[in-house]
């Protein structure tokens, strides 16, 4: 399945959210995530389903000053 994650084309078998993260090794940074622009709440990362062309955005918090 083609995904676009942060922007960059992925091709990818994984089903779910928290299956992506997985896969990218970027477990514990992420702090949210958007599918086709809306959020996906953490509590729904290992049930929600992607689809073909889905365009996902994964955000993590950086401080700064």
């Amino acid at each position: 399945m083609i995904l676009f994650v942060n922007g960059e084309q992925l091709e990818s078998g994984v089903e779910t959210i928290g299956e992506l993260i997985k896969e990218l090794q970027i477990e514990g940074k992420v702090m949210a995530a958007a599918v086709n622009m809306n959020v996906v709440k953490q509590a729904n990362w290992t049930t929600y389903k992607l689809k073909e062309n889905d365009k996902v955005e994964l955000l993590r918090f950086v401080g700064g000053g």
